[in-house]
Protein backbone atom coordinates (compact mmCIF):
# COMPACT_ATOMS: atom_id res chain seq x y z
CA UNK A 1 0.00 0.00 0.00
CA UNK A 2 0.94 3.53 -0.93
CA UNK A 3 1.43 6.19 2.07
CA UNK A 4 -1.87 7.59 0.62
CA UNK A 5 -3.43 4.91 1.76
CA UNK A 6 -2.71 4.52 5.13
CA UNK A 7 -6.05 5.51 7.76
CA UNK A 8 -5.36 8.22 9.80
CA UNK A 9 -6.28 6.23 12.97
CA UNK A 10 -2.82 4.73 13.00
CA UNK A 11 -1.40 8.21 12.70
CA UNK A 12 -3.90 9.48 15.32
CA UNK A 13 -2.04 12.13 18.41
CA UNK A 14 1.11 12.05 16.04
CA UNK A 15 1.06 15.45 14.93
CA UNK A 16 0.01 16.84 18.26
CA UNK A 17 2.39 14.94 20.07
CA UNK A 18 5.37 16.15 17.70
CA UNK A 19 4.32 19.86 18.28
CA UNK A 20 4.43 19.68 21.83
CA UNK A 21 7.35 17.99 22.19
CA UNK A 22 9.19 20.60 19.85
CA UNK A 23 7.31 23.56 21.51
CA UNK A 24 8.35 21.99 25.44
CA UNK A 25 11.75 19.81 24.13
CA UNK A 26 10.57 17.21 26.99
CA UNK A 27 10.88 13.41 25.61
CA UNK A 28 7.73 11.36 24.79
CA UNK A 29 5.94 10.20 27.60
CA UNK A 30 5.50 5.94 28.72
CA UNK A 31 1.68 6.69 27.90
CA UNK A 32 2.59 8.08 24.56
CA UNK A 33 5.19 5.39 23.58
CA UNK A 34 2.52 2.92 24.74
CA UNK A 35 -0.07 4.51 22.24
CA UNK A 36 2.15 4.31 19.09
CA UNK A 37 3.39 0.38 20.62
CA UNK A 38 -0.74 -0.70 20.48
CA UNK A 39 -1.49 1.55 16.69
CA UNK A 40 1.98 -0.42 15.22
CA UNK A 41 0.48 -3.39 16.55
CA UNK A 42 -2.97 -2.80 15.18
CA UNK A 43 -1.62 -1.53 11.84
CA UNK A 44 0.75 -4.96 11.21
CA UNK A 45 -2.43 -6.84 12.57
CA UNK A 46 -4.28 -4.96 9.39
CA UNK A 47 -1.87 -5.61 6.96
CA UNK A 48 -0.39 -2.72 6.42
CA UNK A 49 3.22 -2.99 5.05
CA UNK A 50 6.00 -1.23 7.53
CA UNK A 51 7.61 0.73 4.69
CA UNK A 52 4.72 2.26 3.61
CA UNK A 53 3.35 3.59 7.36
CA UNK A 54 7.27 4.59 7.86
CA UNK A 55 7.18 7.02 4.90
CA UNK A 56 3.29 7.93 6.34
CA UNK A 57 4.83 9.04 9.62
CA UNK A 58 7.79 10.79 8.33
CA UNK A 59 4.86 12.71 5.61
CA UNK A 60 2.80 13.67 8.66
CA UNK A 61 6.20 15.05 10.57
CA UNK A 62 6.70 17.43 7.64
CA UNK A 63 3.27 18.65 7.59
CA UNK A 64 3.26 19.47 11.75
CA UNK A 65 6.48 20.25 11.41
CA UNK A 66 7.80 23.43 14.05
CA UNK A 67 8.06 26.49 12.99
CA UNK A 68 11.11 28.42 12.70
CA UNK A 69 12.62 29.09 16.02
CA UNK A 70 11.39 25.98 17.80
CA UNK A 71 13.69 22.91 19.03
CA UNK A 72 14.27 21.34 15.67
CA UNK A 73 16.28 18.72 17.24
CA UNK A 74 13.78 18.04 19.78
CA UNK A 75 10.88 17.76 16.97
CA UNK A 76 13.45 15.45 15.13
CA UNK A 77 14.35 13.15 18.81
CA UNK A 78 10.31 12.47 19.49
CA UNK A 79 10.13 11.01 15.50
CA UNK A 80 12.47 8.88 16.18
CA UNK A 81 10.83 7.94 19.67
CA UNK A 82 7.25 7.69 18.25
CA UNK A 83 8.67 5.23 14.79
CA UNK A 84 10.52 3.38 16.94
CA UNK A 85 8.11 2.43 19.27
CA UNK A 86 5.40 2.25 16.32
CA UNK A 87 7.87 -0.15 14.54
CA UNK A 88 8.43 -2.20 17.96
CA UNK A 89 5.15 -2.67 18.34
CA UNK A 90 4.48 -3.56 14.60
CA UNK A 91 7.05 -6.24 14.89
CA UNK A 92 5.99 -7.47 18.02
CA UNK A 93 2.80 -8.39 16.39
CA UNK A 94 4.63 -9.89 13.60
CA UNK A 95 6.54 -12.28 15.27
CA UNK A 96 3.14 -13.28 17.27
CA UNK A 97 1.53 -14.21 13.89
CA UNK A 98 4.53 -16.08 12.86
CA UNK A 99 4.71 -17.99 15.93
CA UNK A 100 0.52 -18.67 15.81
CA UNK A 101 1.36 -19.45 11.98
CA UNK A 102 3.92 -22.04 12.74
CA UNK A 103 1.69 -23.68 15.53
CA UNK A 104 -1.03 -24.08 13.09
CA UNK A 105 1.34 -25.11 10.45
CA UNK A 106 2.54 -28.02 13.03
CA UNK A 107 -0.73 -28.70 14.28
CA UNK A 108 -2.10 -29.48 11.20
CA UNK A 109 1.28 -31.46 9.76
CA UNK A 110 0.85 -33.93 13.18
CA UNK A 111 -2.87 -34.37 12.41
CA UNK A 112 -2.32 -35.13 8.83
CA UNK A 113 0.13 -37.86 9.70
CA UNK A 114 -1.03 -39.09 12.43
CA UNK A 115 -4.45 -38.90 10.88
CA UNK A 116 -5.98 -37.99 13.81
CA UNK A 117 -8.07 -35.27 12.69
CA UNK A 118 -11.72 -35.50 10.73
CA UNK A 119 -11.51 -36.31 7.44
CA UNK A 120 -13.32 -33.27 6.20
CA UNK A 121 -11.90 -30.85 8.37
CA UNK A 122 -8.39 -31.44 7.95
CA UNK A 123 -9.48 -31.43 3.86
CA UNK A 124 -10.41 -27.64 4.48
CA UNK A 125 -7.64 -26.86 6.73
CA UNK A 126 -5.26 -28.24 4.35
CA UNK A 127 -6.15 -25.94 1.40
CA UNK A 128 -4.43 -23.17 3.59
CA UNK A 129 -1.16 -24.43 3.25
CA UNK A 130 -1.76 -25.44 -0.79
CA UNK A 131 -2.66 -29.00 -0.57
CA UNK A 132 -5.91 -30.50 -2.38
CA UNK A 133 -6.05 -33.71 -0.17
CA UNK A 134 -8.87 -35.35 -2.48
CA UNK A 135 -6.08 -35.41 -5.33
CA UNK A 136 -3.08 -38.16 -5.08
CA UNK A 137 -0.36 -37.13 -2.89
CA UNK A 138 3.08 -38.62 -2.42
CA UNK A 139 5.54 -38.22 0.79
CA UNK A 140 9.35 -38.30 0.75
CA UNK A 141 11.40 -38.55 3.56
CA UNK A 142 14.97 -37.84 4.20
CA UNK A 143 16.66 -38.63 6.83
CA UNK A 144 20.73 -37.07 7.76
CA UNK A 145 23.33 -38.17 10.83
CA UNK A 146 21.66 -35.82 13.10
CA UNK A 147 18.01 -34.10 13.80
CA UNK A 148 16.76 -31.22 11.52
CA UNK A 149 14.17 -28.78 13.01
CA UNK A 150 11.73 -26.39 11.48
CA UNK A 151 14.29 -23.11 11.00
CA UNK A 152 17.26 -24.82 10.43
CA UNK A 153 19.83 -24.47 7.94
CA UNK A 154 19.38 -27.53 6.24
CA UNK A 155 15.57 -27.48 5.77
CA UNK A 156 15.84 -23.71 4.94
CA UNK A 157 18.37 -25.06 2.06
CA UNK A 158 16.54 -27.53 0.77
CA UNK A 159 12.91 -25.43 0.70
CA UNK A 160 15.03 -22.64 -1.32
CA UNK A 161 16.21 -24.97 -3.54
CA UNK A 162 12.71 -26.42 -4.20
CA UNK A 163 11.61 -22.46 -4.31
CA UNK A 164 13.52 -21.49 -6.80
CA UNK A 165 13.26 -24.56 -9.38
CA UNK A 166 9.39 -25.33 -8.80
CA UNK A 167 7.69 -21.70 -7.61
CA UNK A 168 4.68 -22.44 -5.61
CA UNK A 169 3.17 -25.85 -7.00
CA UNK A 170 1.52 -26.91 -4.16
CA UNK A 171 4.39 -28.17 -1.99
CA UNK A 172 5.13 -28.58 1.69
CA UNK A 173 8.04 -28.75 3.20
CA UNK A 174 8.50 -29.75 6.76
CA UNK A 175 10.75 -31.74 9.40
CA UNK A 176 8.83 -34.17 11.57
CA UNK A 177 10.87 -36.41 14.05
CA UNK A 178 14.01 -35.05 13.31
CA UNK A 179 13.39 -35.93 9.37
CA UNK A 180 13.20 -33.87 6.55
CA UNK A 181 9.49 -34.21 4.81
CA UNK A 182 8.14 -33.13 1.57
CA UNK A 183 4.60 -33.77 0.09
CA UNK A 184 3.62 -32.74 -3.24
CA UNK A 185 0.80 -34.02 -6.03
CA UNK A 186 1.40 -37.35 -6.59
CA UNK A 187 1.45 -36.81 -10.13
CA UNK A 188 4.56 -34.36 -9.81
CA UNK A 189 7.41 -36.75 -9.36
CA UNK A 190 10.28 -34.82 -10.72
CA UNK A 191 9.30 -32.61 -7.14
CA UNK A 192 10.42 -35.78 -5.30
CA UNK A 193 13.02 -36.51 -7.17
CA UNK A 194 14.55 -32.49 -7.15
CA UNK A 195 13.78 -32.80 -3.20
CA UNK A 196 15.65 -36.21 -2.65
CA UNK A 197 18.72 -34.62 -4.46
CA UNK A 198 18.70 -31.58 -2.72
CA UNK A 199 18.17 -33.10 0.34
CA UNK A 200 20.77 -35.91 0.01
CA UNK A 201 23.49 -33.76 -0.44
CA UNK A 202 22.15 -31.28 2.33
CA UNK A 203 22.23 -34.03 4.72
CA UNK A 204 26.10 -35.04 4.11
CA UNK A 205 25.00 -37.86 2.35
CA UNK A 206 21.81 -38.60 3.81
CA UNK A 207 18.82 -41.14 2.73
CA UNK A 208 16.02 -40.56 1.01
CA UNK A 209 12.72 -42.62 0.68
CA UNK A 210 9.67 -42.42 -1.34
CA UNK A 211 6.32 -43.45 -1.14
CA UNK A 212 3.85 -44.43 -3.54
CA UNK A 213 0.98 -41.47 -4.35
CA UNK A 214 -2.00 -42.00 -2.66
CA UNK A 215 -5.15 -40.33 -3.36
CA UNK A 216 -7.73 -39.30 -0.38
CA UNK A 217 -7.23 -37.72 2.71
CA UNK A 218 -5.84 -40.38 4.28
CA UNK A 219 -3.41 -40.69 1.06
CA UNK A 220 -0.83 -38.60 2.68
CA UNK A 221 -0.78 -40.86 6.04
CA UNK A 222 -0.11 -43.57 3.58
CA UNK A 223 2.49 -42.48 1.38
CA UNK A 224 4.02 -41.30 4.74
CA UNK A 225 4.28 -44.70 6.38
CA UNK A 226 5.70 -46.63 3.17
CA UNK A 227 8.13 -44.29 3.07
CA UNK A 228 9.27 -44.60 7.11
CA UNK A 229 9.07 -48.48 6.31
CA UNK A 230 11.20 -48.15 3.45
CA UNK A 231 14.04 -46.62 5.49
CA UNK A 232 13.40 -48.93 8.61
CA UNK A 233 13.81 -51.83 5.79
CA UNK A 234 17.30 -50.56 4.37
CA UNK A 235 18.04 -50.35 7.68
CA UNK A 236 18.13 -53.46 8.78
CA UNK A 237 18.78 -54.79 5.58
CA UNK A 238 21.91 -52.19 5.28
CA UNK A 239 20.99 -50.62 1.81
CA UNK A 240 23.02 -47.68 1.06
CA UNK A 241 20.86 -46.56 -2.03
CA UNK A 242 20.79 -42.85 -1.38
CA UNK A 243 17.09 -43.08 -3.13
CA UNK A 244 14.95 -45.64 -1.61
CA UNK A 245 11.32 -45.87 -3.49
CA UNK A 246 8.50 -47.96 -1.65
CA UNK A 247 7.09 -49.06 -5.29
CA UNK A 248 10.37 -51.16 -5.24
CA UNK A 249 10.65 -52.58 -1.95
CA UNK A 250 7.00 -54.17 -1.94
CA UNK A 251 8.28 -57.54 -1.08
CA UNK A 252 9.56 -56.97 1.94
CA UNK A 253 6.39 -55.85 3.64
CA UNK A 254 5.01 -59.16 1.75
CA UNK A 255 7.68 -61.13 3.23
CA UNK A 256 7.43 -59.18 7.24
CA UNK A 257 3.41 -59.23 7.08
CA UNK A 258 3.30 -62.67 8.71
CA UNK A 259 5.88 -62.53 11.51
CA UNK A 260 5.50 -65.64 12.81
CA UNK A 261 5.64 -67.81 9.65
CA UNK A 262 8.74 -65.82 8.74
CA UNK A 263 9.69 -66.54 12.00
CA UNK A 264 9.02 -70.00 11.84
CA UNK A 265 11.24 -69.90 8.28
CA UNK A 266 14.19 -68.09 10.20
CA UNK A 267 14.28 -70.69 12.77
CA UNK A 268 13.56 -73.61 10.82
CA UNK A 269 15.80 -73.18 8.02
CA UNK A 270 19.06 -71.01 9.46
CA UNK A 271 18.87 -72.07 13.36
CA UNK A 272 21.29 -75.16 12.53
CA UNK A 273 23.91 -72.19 11.80
CA UNK A 274 23.93 -71.29 15.72
CA UNK A 275 25.99 -74.33 16.15
CA UNK A 276 28.63 -73.55 14.22
CA UNK A 277 32.08 -72.32 15.97
CA UNK A 278 31.82 -68.27 16.14
CA UNK A 279 28.08 -68.68 15.90
CA UNK A 280 25.55 -68.25 12.98
CA UNK A 281 26.82 -64.32 12.45
CA UNK A 282 29.74 -64.94 9.92
CA UNK A 283 27.93 -67.55 8.14
CA UNK A 284 24.38 -65.65 7.65
CA UNK A 285 26.87 -62.37 6.79
CA UNK A 286 27.80 -65.07 4.00
CA UNK A 287 24.86 -65.90 2.67
CA UNK A 288 23.82 -62.63 2.66
CA UNK A 289 27.17 -61.63 0.67
CA UNK A 290 26.43 -64.69 -1.99
CA UNK A 291 22.92 -63.86 -2.71
CA UNK A 292 23.60 -60.38 -2.99
CA UNK A 293 26.05 -60.83 -5.36
CA UNK A 294 24.06 -62.55 -7.45
CA UNK A 295 25.79 -65.39 -6.76
CA UNK A 296 29.10 -65.47 -7.83
CA UNK A 297 31.41 -66.96 -5.98
CA UNK A 298 34.65 -64.70 -6.62
CA UNK A 299 32.28 -61.46 -6.25
CA UNK A 300 30.80 -62.25 -2.50
CA UNK A 301 34.82 -63.16 -1.46
CA UNK A 302 35.58 -59.88 -2.84
CA UNK A 303 33.17 -58.28 -0.73
CA UNK A 304 33.91 -60.20 2.58
CA UNK A 305 37.18 -59.75 2.05
CA UNK A 306 38.15 -63.99 1.78
CA UNK A 307 39.55 -65.68 -0.50
CA UNK A 308 37.25 -67.61 -2.98
CA UNK A 309 38.22 -71.26 -1.49
CA UNK A 310 37.58 -69.76 1.98
CA UNK A 311 34.03 -68.66 1.00
CA UNK A 312 33.48 -72.12 -0.47
CA UNK A 313 34.08 -74.04 2.37
CA UNK A 314 31.40 -71.32 4.29
CA UNK A 315 29.08 -72.12 1.66
CA UNK A 316 29.49 -76.00 2.49
CA UNK A 317 29.67 -76.13 6.29
CA UNK A 318 26.09 -74.29 5.39
CA UNK A 319 25.19 -76.88 3.34
CA UNK A 320 26.37 -79.50 5.87
CA UNK A 321 24.74 -77.97 9.12
CA UNK A 322 21.12 -76.49 6.93
CA UNK A 323 20.99 -80.18 4.92
CA UNK A 324 20.08 -76.86 1.80
CA UNK A 325 22.99 -76.21 -0.57
CA UNK A 326 23.32 -72.21 -1.55
CA UNK A 327 24.22 -73.25 -5.34
CA UNK A 328 21.11 -75.50 -5.53
CA UNK A 329 18.42 -73.79 -7.16
CA UNK A 330 16.04 -75.60 -5.65
CA UNK A 331 17.12 -74.78 -2.45
CA UNK A 332 18.36 -71.19 -2.69
CA UNK A 333 14.90 -69.45 -2.85
CA UNK A 334 14.32 -70.84 0.56
CA UNK A 335 17.65 -69.75 1.94
CA UNK A 336 17.61 -66.37 0.13
CA UNK A 337 13.87 -65.90 1.94
CA UNK A 338 15.00 -66.70 5.40
CA UNK A 339 18.03 -64.54 5.33
CA UNK A 340 16.05 -61.71 3.94
CA UNK A 341 13.59 -62.82 7.58
CA UNK A 342 16.68 -62.96 9.56
CA UNK A 343 17.73 -59.57 8.44
CA UNK A 344 14.14 -58.42 8.91
CA UNK A 345 13.78 -59.59 12.37
CA UNK A 346 17.25 -58.71 13.64
CA UNK A 347 18.21 -62.59 13.69
CA UNK A 348 20.10 -64.01 15.81
CA UNK A 349 20.64 -60.94 18.33
CA UNK A 350 16.81 -60.67 18.10
CA UNK A 351 15.14 -62.89 21.05
CA UNK A 352 11.86 -63.31 19.65
CA UNK A 353 13.24 -65.81 17.15
CA UNK A 354 14.82 -68.49 19.38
Amino acid sequence: MSDREIPEQYLEGYAEILSEVAATGRRLTRDELASRRALGEQAAEAGYGLRSLVIAHLAAARGAWPARGADADGALAAVQQAVDAFAEGYERAQRLAVRQEEAARREFIDDLLYGRSDLGRLAERAERFGLRLSHEHAVAVARGPVAYEEGDAVPRQVERALISRFGDRSILLTTKDGRLLCIAPGHQQDVLTHFAKQAHAATDGGQVAVGRPQSGPGGVVQSYEEALNALEIAERLDMDDPVLRASDLLVYPVLARDRQAMADLVRNTLGPLTEARGGAGPLLDTLTAYFDSGCVAAEAARRLSLSVRALTYRLERIHRLTGADPGDPAHRYMLQTAVIGARLLDWPESAGVA
